[in-house]
């Protein structure tokens, strides 16, 4: 039983969340894919160890540790024509405050509510591009993060791996 992209945006959803009570229905409305693939991504997240038993707690080491070590090569990017699109990777918040980049070497995921020009960096499932990010920063947060895992350069994931490890443990 093999992981997809859907299911390390869930356990992401559900990390920023922190402790709140979820239901998979609201985690599958506010990520824009449907509750039964949410459900099915929980299953495939505990047969392989990322999520507990109930279903309910992801394994953060774990997580953090596929996403470290692993991520980059099972759900790689590589960065894309310019276009229109919402920051991402080295190019959002937080690293965009630790570290310097020129201009044109921006990454967004494309879209066209964007507010920044840049390479297209492929989101890691087509509905993040979607998601209302004014109601969930964390999770912006993480999947920039995550990008930068994806795509960086061996700073830019050193710097992501450890911006990331500090939002599992809040």
């Amino acid at each position: 039983m093999g992981i997809k992209p859907q299911d390390i945006l869930v356990l992401l959803k559900i990390v920023a969340m922190a402790k709140l009570p979820w239901k998979q229905s609201e985690v599958a409305d506010e990520l824009g894919i449907s509750r039964a693939e949410v459900c099915h991504a929980l299953d495939r997240c505990a047969g392989v160890g990322l999520l507990d038993e109930e279903k309910r707690m992801p394994q953060k080491a774990a997580l953090l540790e596929f996403i470290q070590y692993g991520l980059k090569y099972v759900f790689p990017a590589k960065p894309g024509p310019l276009c229109r699109g919402i920051p991402t990777s080295h190019s959002a918040s937080p690293l965009s405050k630790k570290i310097v980049s020129d201009p044109g070497d921006s990454y967004v995921w494309p879209s066209p509510n964007g507010a920044m020009r840049g390479q297209e960096i492929e989101p890691l499932y087509p509905s993040v591009a979607t998601v209302d990010f004014k109601k969930a920063p964390k999770l912006y947060e993480m999947l920039a993060l995550v990008d930068a895992i994806r795509v960086g350069r061996v700073r830019e994931r050193k710097i992501a791996v450890e911006e990331l490890s500090k939002r599992f443990r809040e």
